[in-house]
């Protein structure tokens, strides 16, 4: 199997800085292509033919997948579900602490300190039942808090929507997690990507309806997605405050192509 480079913990700090001043750069030169509609999509043109393709591969292979995957107990998908998110929650704990969100930061360990304890692993989640609030956040949002516009609006072959903030945090997600360096090398180094990729095939079922109807009901399914997308993330980002966009007006999940 190929073998991903191994990257010191000490250029961590350059990797996202480096991330950072290339996300300004372009959101300072693709910002002045935004429509009246807030939308910013001077890529349009590349962004639909990849979204043909991420809907030829959702009608002809995730969907059908997803659906057989439907047919495992919901309880068991449910443990593969709070895996994936225990796994995710040291680079949670990272990116709250890089927003100076130090709430953030303990709930984010303490969750994933006991979910790996008393809870097996990670397959269990005692920390929801003894009412340990969830925290979730991305390097994507530690952006936006540094400052970093959010830049023109993508679309990523498997991933789905996106804009080049987000998509920088993506990439620096994968690096700033510490679980990377503990599995990077070794025979488990499958299990997280395969984790999310179970967690991923269970929204797609879960919300099936809805994706569907976006997907092969829209009269134009690029541009559905597309303010869908915009409208969740601006409003969990709080970057629509006082423009009046209401999130539940869309359809009621941030991603068509659930990451």
């Amino acid at each position: 199997m190929p073998r991903f480079p191994k990257i010191s913990a000490f250029k961590l700090p350059i990797i996202a800085l480096s991330a950072t001043l290339l996300l300004g750069a372009c959101a300072t030169t693709q910002d002045v292509a935004s429509r009246s509609d807030g939308i910013n999509d001077p890529y349009e043109r590349q962004n639909r033919k990849v979204h043909a393709f991420n809907k030829g591969l959702d009608k002809n292979l995730i969907r059908p997948v997803a659906e057989g995957y439907g047919v495992v107990p919901v309880e068991i998908r449910n443990t593969v579900n709070n895996f994936s998110e225990n796994l995710s929650m040291p680079g949670v704990a990272v990116n709250s602490l890089l927003q100076g969100d130090l709430k953030g930061t303990g709930l984010a360990t303490l969750r994933f300190a006991m979910n790996t304890t008393l809870g097996l692993g990670g397959f269990f989640d005692p920390a929801s039942e003894l009412n340990i609030p969830d925290h979730d956040t991305d390097f994507g949002e530690t952006l936006a808090v540094w400052g970093v516009q959010e830049g023109a609006y993508i679309e990523l072959p498997l991933f789905g929507p996106s804009t080049q903030r987000a998509t920088a945090g993506l990439v620096v997600d994968f690096f700033t997690n510490p679980l990377t360096y503990s599995t990077i090398d070794g025979d488990d180094r499958i299990i997280p990507p395969t984790a999310r990729g179970a967690a991923a095939l269970n929204d797609r079922e879960r919300f099936g309806d809805s994706i569907d109807a976006l997907l092969y009901e829209s009269a134009d399914s690029y541009a559905q997605a597309r303010q869908t997308y915009l409208q969740n993330r601006r409003f969990e980002l709080d970057e629509n405050a006082g423009e009046g966009v209401d999130p539940y007006s869309a359809d009621p999940y941030e991603d068509p192509y659930a990451q």
